[in-house]
């Protein structure tokens, strides 16, 4: 029996239309309001890192540092596109999500946020390299999560934030040569 619109179940209709929104969502790769506050939470989170930021201050200058610390410079020219790929992704994911799945998500990539402006806060503010360090720790560990959800729900949000776990890994190598070559800083 041929079935049209009016004949056919509307159970079956709902799961069509739930599979073609679906295809579309996939294709479209995210949504502009999406992406929109993943910008947004993003920039939030830059500005606050940015702003505890102080890599001219006496005490930052005296520390001793590794051979291999880039120039201040750097950071910027690096954080700035990775700002901009941890929203896309975030993004992603969160287009690929429902429900509970997307709140817990968005849960966890607000807890991330949190955590990467919160090393800003800790150690340039703080003055403290040893507090820092333990905190760059436990954002590592939101890194490695975030990636291996965002990979499981769409490959191409896990690898956008490859980058963003790759830069923190060297963060924390820096951090933790600062630390051990300023013993008596707390």
């Amino acid at each position: 029996m041929k079935t049209t619109p009016s004949t056919t179940p509307s159970s079956t209709r709902a799961g069509t239309e739930r599979r073609t929104e679906e295809i579309v969502r996939a294709r479209a790769g995210v949504r502009g309001r999406t992406l929109a506050r993943t910008l947004l939470a993003v920039s939030a989170a830059a500005a606050v890192g940015s702003l505890a930021t102080r890599p001219a201050s006496l005490w930052y200058r005296r520390l001793r540092k590794p051979s291999w610390q880039p120039p201040s410079q750097a950071f910027g020219l690096v954080w700035t596109p990775l700002y901009g790929l941890i929203a896309v992704g975030a993004a992603r994911v969160l287009d690929r999500r429902e429900g509970a799945d997307r709140t817990a998500f968005a849960a966890r990539f607000a807890a991330n946020l949190v955590l990467n402006a919160g090393w800003s806060l800790s150690f340039f503010r703080g003055r403290s390299p040893k507090l820092a360090l333990a905190e760059i720790t436990a954002l590592n560990a939101s890194n490695a999560d975030l990636i291996r959800q965002a990979w499981a729900t769409d490959r191409a949000a896990g690898a956008v934030l490859l980058p963003y776990g790759a830069w923190t890994l060297f963060a924390t190598a820096l951090n933790t040569a600062i630390v051990r070559l300023n013993p008596a800083e707390d």
